[in-house]
């Protein structure tokens, strides 16, 4: 029995989310169904991190056991094979029996981005969040710095979730302006919220976009953040920003807590 990591990327605009659900298809479950397909026995992943219905990913990680004769590293080429196009396995590797993807100590980064303009790009309504209203970028990175170190972030979490522990660490976070000019369109420009962490409450990113969207629009100023992370209170944030923005960019682990041996 080995134990095989994969990264995975795909376009998550058809997908319920990562984790198997009856709702509807999920990354996981096609990952499953091939899995099963190549090795002859059923399969199940377990994944670093369950992205919601309509995020995207750069490089999710899961983990599964198997008894196949395959290569470790040739599970990559056998499984994109025959996954849908807008999944993509990018590596695989073997690591060591005990490593798990959610209880190892690691660090994520995703990325937010919106398109700011006076009309939609059809090229990026896939993977950006448009607003026509202007915002005032300048004022969005001041208000992501009260957000970076250690915080209880209680009110960037949603209601539902099931978790006692709502303290995580922030390592950076940052706001990016990409000028988009064209002939028709002088002031269009794709904007960037890239927030590296330990780990991530559920919808946190998406309720940081948002309460910093509000920042952009002046309907809060910038040291309003610091007095929302103290209420503790869902009701006090911005709403959580549309799916479509959301992209789960890389998961960094210490190569020793993975590594085939490193058990022994």
């Amino acid at each position: 029995m080995k134990r095989v990591m994969l990264r995975v990327a795909y376009d998550g605009t058809e997908y319920c989310g990562w984790q198997v659900q009856p709702n509807g298809i999920t990354i996981e479950e096609v990952l499953n169904r091939q899995l099963t397909r190549i090795t002859g026995t059923e399969v199940a992943v377990i994944g670093a991190s369950r992205t919601d219905s309509g995020v995207h990913a750069k490089g999710n990680v899961c983990v599964f056991d198997t008894e196949s004769r395959i290569p470790a590293e040739k599970f990559a080429f056998a499984l994109n094979a025959g996954l849908p196009q807008d999944v993509v396995v990018q590596n695989s590797c073997e690591v060591a029996a005990d490593f798990h993807p959610r209880h190892c100590d690691c660090h994520k980064t995703y990325e937010y981005r919106i398109y700011n303009a006076t009309f939609p790009d059809p090229l990026l309504r896939r993977y950006s969040h448009f607003l026509y209203h202007k915002l005032d970028v300048e004022a969005m990175r001041q208000a992501a710095q009260y957000l970076v170190g250690e915080h209880d972030f209680k009110s960037f979490c949603s209601v539902n979730t099931q978790v006692k522990d709502t303290v995580r660490r922030v390592n950076s976070i940052e706001v990016l302006a990409e000028p988009r000019q064209t002939a028709a369109e002088e002031d269009a420009k794709l904007i960037t919220i890239r927030i590296n962490g330990n780990g991530f409450l559920y919808n946190m990113v998406r309720i940081i976009a948002g309460t910093l969207i509000q920042v952009g629009f002046h309907r809060y100023p910038p040291e309003q953040v610091a007095t929302i992370l103290a209420a503790k209170d869902r009701a006090a944030a911005g709403e959580t920003a549309p799916a479509c923005g959301l992209t789960l960019i890389e998961i960094c682990y210490q190569e020793s807590d993975y590594r085939k041996g490193s058990e022994e």
